[in-house]
This record gives structure tokens, sequence and C-alpha cells, in this order.
């Protein structure tokens, strides 16, 4: 990317490469360099313009890493801290994946106003590992429950799985706030539906169970026969769904109308 200068970088982050006419960028590389958003129109952003920005860049050297091309400043009036899209992470910085495309070091980036603090051994939501005991860059809160915990790079991987339409707090399931917040905090949330959905591997948990599992199954049709209702009628699994018998096959062992597999 002749904006950022990395070759291997977060996708989710970074977005995808983009090229044209010898000029190559990562998506969001080009959304927040400075002043290039602003000058996009339908055709894109100008080359002229990506031009300019990068032999602007040779001169500005990023506050994380040191190395020059830096084309992201802090939005904050009076603050020349520049980085690269790359290095807003190490450096604490905040990049907002909407409205602008706004950039802030880490001494004027937002911080989320709610009063909350972790009890005493809180992990995060999403990788039940502990988080700080205190509001952080790198440990966020549910602004609409106070309750709900994680880490902000779990959260970005949260989001862009769940995308706009399936991103809630993992807690109290609260939308439009705690999207607005995240947002607000730097973390993208693709425009798209959950990734599952899209899926073809996540088909199968759509499927219902068809198949008796009994240890010994008396239908003499086979496992695979199941009727609407009578002694061949399949039973599910009451806490997993995941396993099958006929009532006649788990009767007497267990109830005809509640059955529950060994495994649960």
């Amino acid at each position: 990317c002749m904006l950022c200068r990395r070759a291997e970088v977060d996708p989710d982050i970074c977005g995808r490469k983009l090229k044209k006419k010898g000029i190559l960028a990562h998506e969001f590389c080009l959304f927040f360099a400075n002043k290039l958003f602003q000058e996009r129109s339908r055709d894109g952003v100008p080359l002229e313009a990506i031009r300019r920005t990068i032999k602007q860049a040779t001169r500005k050297h990023c506050f994380v890493c040191g190395e020059s091309g830096a084309t992201i400043t802090c939005r904050e009036t009076g603050c020349n801290r520049s980085f690269h899209l790359p290095c807003a992470t190490e450096g604490e910085c905040v990049t907002q994946f909407f409205g602008l495309y706004r950039s802030f070091c880490w001494q004027h980036r937002p911080e989320q106003a709610v009063e909350a603090a972790p009890e005493e051994n809180t992990t995060c939501l999403i990788c039940l590992d502990p988080v700080e005991d205190r509001k952080s860059y790198s440990t966020m809160v549910c602004p609409a429950c106070k309750h709900a915990w994680f880490h902000r790079g779990c959260m970005q991987k949260q989001a862009v799985h769940a995308g706009f339409l399936g991103f809630c707090c993992p807690h109290c399931q609260n939308e439009y706030r705690f999207l607005m917040e995240m947002l607000t905090m730097g973390i993208r949330i693709p425009r798209r539906g959950p990734s599952w959905e899209e899926d073809d591997d996540y088909e199968e948990l759509y499927e219902r169970h068809s198949r008796c599992d009994d240890s010994e199954c008396l239908c003499p049709g086979g496992r695979e026969m199941v009727d609407e209702e009578g002694p061949w009628q399949l039973l599910l699994c009451s806490s997993c769904a995941a396993k099958g018998t006929h009532r006649l096959c788990c009767f007497p062992k267990h109830s005809t109308t509640i059955w529950e597999c060994d495994d649960c």
C-alpha cells in the first residue's frame, strides 16, 4: 500500500487493496488519509489527489513507529500527530469508520462517558479472559447495561462477523445505543448482515435432526423412517436437539413426551 507502506495488515481495519493506474492502496487508508475522503466523487478519489497526499506524507513521520509516510493526522485543532492506519491500535488512536472518517491520537481520542467499573475478576464476554480493572482503550463496557465488559480487539472481531444487522451488546442485546457508542469509539462495523447467514458452512445448523439414535432401534423401516405421529414419531433431545429417538424405541425407558439423550 502506497499510503501505509505495509504489505501485510489486518484486513478488518485497513480493508481490501485497490489498484488503479499504478497506485495500490488499502480501502480505508484512502478514506482516512488527510482530506482525501472529502475529495471523493462518484468516480472515487482523483488519482492526482492520491499522488499529492503520498508526496506530502513523505515529510510526515508516524508518532507510533517513527517511519515516514504517515498520511493520517489527528483531527484535534492544533495537534500535529500523524500515524499510519495499521499503527492506530498500537498507538491507542481512534479511527471512526463513519461520517467524515475522523481520526484522533491517544491524547484527543473520545472516551466512554458511562460511569462504570468492572467488578473483581470480571472477564471479557467474548474471549472469557480477564479485563482491566477500569475502562481504558483496550477495555470497553456496554453503555446501556453497564455490565458487559470486553476487550477492544474481541469486540472488533465480533463486529466484523455480526455486521450492522446483527451487531448488539452480547449481554443485554441493546442495538442502537451500543452500535453508536462502538462506532464512536473506533470499532468498524461492516454495512451488511451477519457473516454466518452468508456462509454455506452454517446451513446444517438450520437442519432439523431426522434419525433415531437409540442404541436398539425397533423400527422395521430403519432409523431414517419418521412418522408425524404414532410409535415411529421422532422425539428430539429436549436439551440439545442434536439427537433423536422414535417414541416406541425410548419407551418405557423415558417419558414418551419429553426425552433427553444420554450425553445430556
